[in-house]
C-alpha cells in the first residue's frame, strides 16, 4: 500500500463529505420537489463515487475510508471553535 494513495485518497474522502453536506444543506432550503429529487441525484452520484473508489487498489479504499470516518469530528470542532472566536 502506497501511503501517497492512502493520504491523497484521505483527502478525497474529506472533500466528498464535506461536498455531499454542503448539497445536502443547499438542498433542505429547496421547495419539496426540488429537495427530492437533489437528493436522489447525491445518493446516486455517492454510490457512483463508492464504486468507483471499491474497483480501486487497497490503499485508495483505506484511505477514503480514513478520510470519510476523520472529516465529521474534525468539522464540527472547527465550527465550534468559529462560534467560540465569533462570540
Amino acid at each position: 500500500m502506497d501511503i501517497l494513495t492512502a493520504l491523497a485518497s484521505a483527502a478525497f474522502g474529506s472533500t466528498v463529505y464535506l461536498t455531499a453536506l454542503s448539497t445536502v444543506d443547499w438542498l433542505n432550503r429547496m421547495g419539496p420537489k426540488v429537495k427530492v429529487i437533489g437528493l436522489v441525484a447525491t445518493g446516486v452520484v455517492l454510490c457512483a463515487v463508492v464504486g468507483l473508489i471499491a474497483v480501486a487498489g487497497k490503499g485508495v479504499v483505506v484511505g477514503f475510508i480514513v478520510g470519510a470516518v476523520l472529516t465529521p469530528p474534525v468539522h464540527r470542532i472547527l465550527q465550534r471553535r468559529g462560534r467560540v472566536t465569533n462570540s
